[in-house]
């Protein structure tokens, strides 16, 4: 019973904490047996004047990304999501996209022989957790081809594997749910930011019309629902990412029962 005691005490100051820290608790992967099993596949191209230089050295695209046994849709959503970072207008597939990525540097040394910087484009999908009905994923990279500074992006994705579909919020929380979450967002973001109640986002933060709001881009943990914003998303390049981290036990009253989000409310 001490043990049972001890464990629930620790529990709860994990997700007391979760509500005024922006950073999310370190969750261990709990991945059962019955699970999609996949392999990571690796793409990389480096450009002709590397020679013997290290990756590190010369110009290079990497993309690196798990391939799923008989999950064609989902394949399909992880490359179509890598395809799309950085990028407007994707290629038709991952392999392309690291010979065109090459190709813009060498065109790029063309008009700028004497430039010592080398391009590089580092994408990549990778598993965070996985249970019998859900699948949480993260994809992402880094890229460089010249400007003042990389660029980097995170994009989360939660995949339903029995209906065999991306989970929106629509999907875990009742109807009518935004106003509320929002709220209690706002609440925990000027809490991680040390803003009082009545200030003002106009300065710091890029949100329309100065207003707070959610984005979609979120990751379904044990805990809780972790939201991510990227660099320029909310705030200046040097402010780098913001994370939201909401707790289970601040919404429990809006999300919807019998979901892949119910195994962990208790």
């Amino acid at each position: 019973m001490k043990i049972k005691s001890l464990i629930s005490v620790l529990l709860c100051a994990m997700i007391f904490s979760a509500c005024f820290h922006p950073n999310p608790p370190k969750i261990v992967p709990n991945i059962t047996a019955d699970t999609l099993h996949y392999t990571y596949h690796v793409i990389k191209e480096r450009a002709e004047d590397c020679g013997n230089k290290p990756d590190s050295g010369c110009s290079v695209a990497m993309i690196k990304y798990p391939v799923f046994n008989n999950q064609d849709v989902l394949n399909d959503s992880v490359t179509q999501k890598i395809l799309t970072l950085f990028d407007a207008h994707p290629d038709k597939d991952l392999q392309t996209r690291a010979k065109r990525f090459i190709g813009e540097y060498v065109a790029f040394k063309k008009t700028k022989k004497h430039s010592l910087l080398p391009f590089s484009l580092n994408l990549y999908g990778q598993v965070v957790r996985q249970d019998s009905s859900l699948l949480t994923l993260e994809t992402g990279g880094s890229t460089f081809s010249g400007n003042a500074h990389p660029i980097e992006q995170t994009i989360f994705t939660n995949w339903n594997t029995a209906a065999q579909k991306q989970i929106d919020l629509d999907d875990i929380f009742i109807r009518g749910y935004l106003s509320k979450l929002t709220k209690i967002a706002d609440s925990i973001f000027r809490k991680n930011e040390n803003l009082k109640d009545t200030s003002s986002l106009a300065r710091d933060y890029f949100f329309k019309g100065n207003k707070f709001s959610l984005n979609n881009n979120f990751l379904i943990t044990p805990l809780g629902i972790r939201f991510l914003y990227n660099e320029y998303e909310i705030k200046p390049y040097a402010a780098g990412t913001t994370n939201l981290f909401i707790p289970y036990i601040t919404i429990k009253t809006l999300l919807k029962p019998h979901t892949v989000v119910s195994q962990y409310i208790k």
